[in-house]
């Protein structure tokens, strides 16, 4: 059984540094999307590196969590695992999706999508500041432009079963919200996949253990 784990926005594959899983995990690096791509092309592409020929599973973390839900759509995984992420648009915040209807982001320059490091440190609740700022030095912001513009406008509203959601109780980005199966991290925050990283190891291994022995795949 292989992992494939999606980052979150402008994030890498350190994010994923911290958990310990039991079986072998493969972070996939974005790719840059083409001039307003729509989210579903993009996961499509970007999902060509899964060797669809075992059986393999999904992570997906914060905005990594829409492409693994459209990777999921797309493929046949063993299960797709969502950390501090939303499974469909009804689990977004009202005011981001008002946002995304008024079409106001496109007025936003892209250099304005890198935040002051004291505000992004607070909003994502991270302990371990210094792997997020730098996670954030490295961001392209175009790339964080586009990805927010997909984030608010997204359209996918139907929920699978085969989809687990683990949530922070204080996340102030994307809380806790819809009928997505869920686990909840008790105070956890929107850093929690590094700062809460042994917790969630186990909700994973715990869920992929089970996604196999009862084959509901």
């Amino acid at each position: 059984m292989k992992i494939y784990g999606i980052s979150g926005l402008g994030a890498d594959k350190r994010v994923f540094e911290f958990l310990t899983l039991d079986y072998e995990f493969i972070p996939i690096n974005w790719i840059t999307p083409h001039k307003n791509e729509p989210i579903k092309e993009y996961s499509k592409r970007i999902s060509t590196v899964i060797n669809t020929h075992n059986d393999f599973c999904l992570i997906g973390v914060s905005f990594g969590g829409l492409i693994a839900t459209e990777i999921h759509q797309l493929l046949n995984p063993k299960a797709t695992i969502l950390v501090s992420s939303i499974h469909t648009k009804n689990e977004l915040r009202p005011m981001y999706r008002w946002f995304g209807k008024t079409k106001l982001i496109q007025l936003i320059p892209s250099f304005l999508f890198d935040p002051p490091r004291f505000i992004a440190n607070y909003v994502f609740g991270a302990k371990n500041t210094k792997l997020l700022n730098d996670i954030l030095d490295d961001t392209d912001v175009t790339f964080a432009k586009w990805a927010v513009t997909e984030l608010i406008n997204w359209k996918h509203t139907t929920p699978s079963e085969y989809v687990l959601k683990i949530n922070g109780t204080n996340d102030k980005l994307i809380p806790p919200k819809g009928n997505t199966k869920m686990e909840l991290i008790e105070n956890g925050e929107h850093f929690m996949i590094v700062d809460r990283a042994d917790e969630i190891s186990n909700l994973i291994n715990d869920h992929i253990q089970y996604a196999i022995k009862t084959n509901f795949r």
